[in-house]
């Protein structure tokens, strides 16, 4: 099995795409780009999670292409029972080496499982490993800023520090996403300057791109930028 995904991969290899790839994500030696596009990876993912057979690709870690990382990551967010990604998701997540294949595996069925996904949550931030923190980050940002907002999930994320490029551009994009979202509980964050400096002013970065904050709110955090 694992030798016909191969094959299909690199009948579908796009070497623009590669050498593209290859430049945006500088954690994975370029030599392990096929330059297989994200919808063509999609579909793959769709029609491999019905097989039987599925156990031999998923248990077959490392994997060798940066392609068969993010093929995984799209079979995971097919998944849908609840124990079983959960279960995959830690099986798998030890192995992923950048932040595309953290950020676009993104299960369906968490969503209907906030209770149980939010001890999974404070697990993965609290691993010290730094794309299972980004994924915790991310998984927190995407299922409670919204209905299940609570701001001890702020505090949450705030609590965390590290040293690592990716998590800390991670936490921006939260608090960013949260100012956008939930305003007044967030605001205090930035006023109270909670947050490192450099993540500080990346989130007020973000936070004003943003078509969902307001002139105004964009002006007053802009007022909020810290020097160093």
């Amino acid at each position: 099995m694992i030798k016909e995904i191969q094959e299909e991969l690199f009948q579908n290899k796009d070497d623009k795409y590669k050498d593209f790839q290859s430049k945006l994500i500088p954690t994975v030696d370029p030599d392990f780009f096929i330059g297989v596009r994200t919808p063509k990876l999609r579909k793959l993912a769709k029609n491999l999670v019905k097989r039987e057979d599925l156990d031999t690709f998923l248990n077959d870690l490392p994997h060798r292409y940066f392609d068969e990382n993010q093929l995984h990551a799209f079979i995971i967010s097919e998944i849908r029972n609840y124990e079983q990604c959960i279960e995959e998701v830690n099986r798998f997540l030890p192995y992923v080496d950048n932040w595309a294949t953290c950020d676009q595996m993104s299960p369906k069925v968490l969503k209907k499982h906030r209770k149980e996904l939010l001890e999974q949550i404070k697990r993965w931030i609290c691993s010290g490993e730094t794309y299972t923190v980004r994924f915790g980050i991310a998984t927190l940002m995407r299922h409670f800023l919204d209905e299940d907002f609570d701001p001890v999930y702020p505090e949450m994320v705030a609590e965390i520090r590290s040293d690592e490029y990716y998590v800390n551009m991670m936490i921006a994009w939260y608090f960013a996403t949260a100012l956008a979202k939930q305003y007044d509980a967030i605001l205090p964050f930035i006023q109270e300057q909670r947050l490192d400096i450099w993540t500080h002013n990346k989130t007020i970065q973000k936070a004003v791109e943003s078509n969902r904050i307001s002139p105004g709110q964009k002006e007053y955090l802009r007022s909020q930028k810290k020097r160093s």
